[in-house]
């Protein structure tokens, strides 16, 4: 196997941080190309995680990359360091055993075939700003990660969406497995739970659902308020829930809502998910949100001034993927015109000067908007209705009313209706999903979003 020559590799790398800047972390200088066969240059990475991340958010630009430095159809195959280490001490039964993958498009939301969900790099304690908003949870996470199934269990972590909850329960997995190489985790979306098990009981499979779920060292369920009036569900993971609990492995959940406030939630879970600790992170204060931006641009290697930092977190109030697209703004604007990350250019990717303070945006103007736009009146957004013509530019309204006013789910599905704080989180992250796929959702947020910033 040819040794790809490594000025190939570093033009690469420099045109990886030129066309695709979001995707590159601090640690892409540490790959190492291991070899060119057939058309596939071998990448090894640090560790599996890092393998993972670099399959599944990278291939397609390191693909890019590599051809157009090269000037050859050639193929990116990743691989981590134990597994070369392996295959050079079996040279003559394995070939890297990871066979070369033509790799379609990317999903960042993608699980893993057995309804797992992937570990990131980005997600360890070590890219953890803690604050006050934050260190009760950030404390308790550590105490479990170092002490799985006899700190606090169960481990309940609620707060609104994008605070740092998934975060946190990534960085106890990441920090068990390094400590613990052969724990079992099982790491889903309550919705995983769910659909599995309906498909199971209608198959007559539940032992094999009962296998895949109790038969682990850790379980972790992001958003298992969405276990809200499933009966049938409900009972299954009360019993998942003490057959875990009682063989002192670890219980991991989280939540936008505390257990108490979960609509229709058995009183005998609400019971069960107190027996540990229960912990809530609320939204970053100034302060934090600057340590946010500084340490998400330390990931990518960036270097930000304060300057910068303390624009991008007062433009953004809100949750830390909010932070996160405002930086992800700022790096594309400074690679696509080959400038500097200034204060001039970060005012320039996201919006007006910090100086300039606009008009809190009532629910009013976005319904407004919204009702101009579509052709609608108020009342089709508040009816039952569910036709896509009026469900659509609902979900638009909630995602909106979300992004621009302080309301919480609770609120917003009242005003669209008297709807629960589930069906607000479900059409947020549908238009958060869809925006960049579908035209037809993006020309509609532009132009309401125009509307709502043309004074009064």
């Amino acid at each position: 196997m040819a040794k790809p020559d490594m000025s190939i590799w570093d033009d690469a790398l420099v045109h990886l941080r030129k066309k695709h800047p979001t995707i590159c972390r601090h640690w892409f200088n540490a790959l190492e190309p291991s070899g060119l066969d057939g058309g596939v240059v071998t990448i090894v990475a640090p560790s599996n995680t890092y393998r993972d991340y670099l399959e599944r958010s990278c291939a397609d630009a390191f693909d890019d990359a590599l051809r157009s430095v090269t000037q050859r159809l050639v193929t990116s195959r990743f691989i981590a360091a134990d597994e070369k280490a392996t295959a050079d001490a079996n040279p003559e039964t394995s070939t890297h055993a990871r066979k070369p993958v033509e790799h379609t498009k990317r999903n960042k939301n993608l699980i893993n075939t057995d309804g797992t969900m992937p570990l990131s790099p980005d997600y360890s304690f070590q890219h953890y700003v803690i604050g006050p908003d934050n260190r009760l949870a950030h404390a308790a996470a550590i105490a479990v990660a170092d002490n799985p199934g006899n700190a606090y269990n169960p481990l309940f972590i609620h707060g609104d969406s994008g605070l740092g909850k998934t975060h946190l329960i990534n960085a106890i997995c990441l920090r068990i497995l390094a400590n613990k190489p052969d724990a079992r985790i099982f790491f889903t979306m309550c919705e995983h739970f769910m659909t599995r098990f309906m498909h199971d009981v209608a198959a007559g499979t539940m032992t094999a659902f009962r296998n895949q779920f109790r038969d682990v060292d850790v379980l972790v369920i992001d958003d298992i308020q969405f276990l809200s009036k499933r009966d049938r569900t409900q009972e299954e993971f009360f019993h998942t829930f003490n057959t875990l609990h009682q063989n002192n492995k670890q219980i991991i959940l989280t939540s936008d809502l505390p257990p108490e406030k979960i609509p229709d939630l058995e009183e005998r879970l609400v019971s069960r998910f107190k027996w540990g600790l229960v912990t809530q992170i609320t939204m970053p204060s100034y302060e934090t949100r600057i340590e946010i931006v500084k340490e998400k641009a330390r990931m990518r290697g960036l270097v930000l001034s304060d300057k910068v930092a303390e624009l991008v977190a007062a433009q953004r109030e809100g949750s830390v993927r909010e932070l996160e697209g405002a930086l992800s703004s700022i790096q594309n604007l400074a690679s696509l015109t080959e400038r500097e990350i200034d204060l001039a250019l970060a005012r320039e990717a996201i919006g007006e000067p910090v100086s300039k303070i606009r008009a809190p945006v009532s629910m009013e103007k976005i319904v407004a908007g919204a009702t101009e736009y579509f052709g609608l009146r108020l009342a089709d957004l508040q009816s039952r209705k569910r036709t896509r013509t009026i469900a659509l530019p609902r979900q638009i309204c909630m995602f909106l009313a979300r992004q621009h006013t302080r309301y919480s789910l609770e609120e917003i599905g009242g005003y669209f209706g008297g709807r629960d704080h589930t069906t607000v989180l479900h059409a947020i992250r549908t238009i958060t999903d869809r925006k960049e796929l579908e035209p037809e959702i993006s020309n509609a947020l532009d132009a309401i979003n125009q509307r709502i910033r043309e004074p009064d």
